[in-house]
């Protein structure tokens, strides 16, 4: 395996794109950067007080993802992942963004969750360190959220993602770049106050290193070691020193900061008032710079789904234990439903994302058991739609709790959603596994199949065994019924 992984990361200060050429050694797959583009675009900092996204970071965020399209030309679509963060989430009118910004960079865009990009972000960090069984604390402090991790290898212990980043922290004390004393214990007292939630868990599981990622840290790292500030990475003692420069100097003088990119000068205070809460909440001796970050997790959670070691699966399988799922039944209507949808004239790019979307509701369609029986589907949706599900976008989880709301009960209420045909179609393949399994038993082979054309789905059936099957006939006729009042054309021959 030698070929080229991209990852687009579309975070609130900067855009980031890194390119990885895989190589495999030792059977081993190692990813060796051949290209990075970095731009400053601090689309937080077009968030009003309504969570609105103004026009002008629109344009800016657009202006940046033509040219990472540019780069990415020839790219097949499975070897490029882009994800957005804090700002993606938070705007309301996300959107009107997002099909712009796909559209510009010419690839899918995932909003990910504040935990999934804390673990990616502690994979990222992880892959460029040396090994060691070290417990290891990250922190990630973003534009427009801080990620805290604890983790051990490769595995995360401890997961959060807070609301607080350096370019929300430098609008909302420091808008005009005036540094005062007052102004930055202000934020630090905000920070700390946000901290609180998680301080008491953090310090409990401890850690033996602690490393900063992304920009920030790797300022304040810079700054304070080329300054002679601290003489062993990010200290308090050097934080403080720092802090006691920009409230003396009342702004942040780039030419007096050694270390100091002039892109970074603008968000340094908003960023260094997080890092002091950090350090003195969660009582931190020193902190040394971690490469990688969210883009090397990304290419390496990329370099997963390609190795069939894919997160979202093994995230599948721990939800079934969690939930105490029937594992059994989850295999069969899995198989049937799988079956049933592999013939169908499906785009080829659209179908591997179906059937993998289709192949994880059907394993966790019965996860809403654990609360209640009674509307268990529903329960079912709504953990999938709002659970920590690493390795599943925003999106993705969206997509699954719709099929698994609507493998049951009326079609109605599910149109809101404006599915594509082929989704309807991936449904139909489910809701028709769980019925030919409520027997919860085996069946050899499947007693019909379903012919997808352009304007209708039809479900051909074995007669024979229909006849002998007066229940599933009975259920199969109500289910065309179920469809045909929805609009949608289901022929039953």
């Amino acid at each position: 395996m030698d070929h080229l992984l991209a990852a687009v990361d579309l975070g609130s200060n900067s855009f980031r794109l890194s390119i990885g050429r895989v190589v495999q050694q030792d059977d081993i797959a190692h990813i060796y950067a051949v290209d990075r583009l970095k731009e400053s675009v601090q689309l937080a900092a077009g968030l009003g007080p309504d969570d609105i996204l103004d026009d002008a970071s629109i344009a800016r965020a657009i202006t940046v993802l033509r040219r990472y399209g540019e780069r990415l030309k020839g790219f097949h679509p499975d070897r490029v992942r882009a994800v957005a963060t804090s700002t993606f989430r938070v705007a309301k009118n996300v959107n009107v963004l997002l099909p712009l910004a796909e559209e510009a960079l010419g690839f899918p865009i995932e909003v990910i969750a504040g935990q999934e990009e804390a673990r990616l972000i502690f994979s990222g960090v992880a892959n460029e360190l040396p090994p060691s069984q070290n417990r290891r604390l990250v922190i990630d402090i973003g534009g427009g959220s801080t990620e805290f991790i604890i983790g051990c290898g490769f595995e995360p212990m401890q997961l959060s993602s807070l609301l607080m980043g350096c370019v929300s922290y430098t609008q909302r004390f420091f808008p005009d770049g005036k540094i005062t004393a007052d102004r930055m214990d202000r934020a630090q007292l905000a920070a700390r106050r946000e901290l609180e939630t998680i301080s008491r868990k953090f310090r409990k599981a401890g850690w033996q290193e602690a490393y900063g990622s992304s920009g920030t840290a790797k300022a304040l790292f810079a700054v304070l070691t080329d300054a002679n500030m601290s003489r062993q990475g990010i200290t308090l003692e050097g934080l403080e020193k720092l802090r006691a420069k920009l409230v003396s100097d009342g702004k942040v003088l780039v030419d007096q900061l050694p270390g100091l990119k002039a892109s970074r000068a603008n968000v340094l205070a908003g960023g260094l008032a997080i890092m002091l809460a950090a350090f003195h909440e969660l009582k931190i001796e020193s902190m040394w710079s971690g490469e990688g970050a969210l883009r090397v997790g990304v290419l390496y959670d990329l370099l997963g789904r390609e190795s069939a070691h894919d997160k979202r699966d093994e995230t599948s399988k721990q939800f079934m234990r969690r939930y105490h799922v029937d594992t059994a039944q989850a295999s069969r209507v899995r198989q049937a439903a799988l079956k049933l949808f592999e013939p169908l004239a499906v785009d080829p790019q659209q179908k591997e994302d179906l059937q993998k979307s289709l192949g994880w509701a059907a394993e966790l369609h019965e996860i809403g058991f654990s609360i209640t029986a009674d509307h268990y589907h529903r329960h079912s949706a709504y953990i999938l739609e709002h659970a920590d599900m690493p390795g599943f976008s925003n999106d993705e989880q969206a997509a699954l709790s719709w099929l698994v709301l609507g493998h049951l009960g009326k079609l109605g209420k599910l149109k809101s959603r404006k599915p594509s045909r082929n989704q309807w179609a991936a449904l139909l393949c489910l809701r028709l596994a769980v019925l030919l399994m409520r027997r919860r038993e085996s069946l050899q082979r499947l007693p019909l199949r379903i012919e997808l054309d352009d304007n209708s789905l039809r479900i051909i059936t074995n007669k024979v065994w229909m006849a002998n099957h007066s229940l599933t006939a009975y259920s199969l006729e109500n289910e065309v019924t179920e469809w045909v009042k929805t609009g949608f054309n289901v022929v039953l021959e």
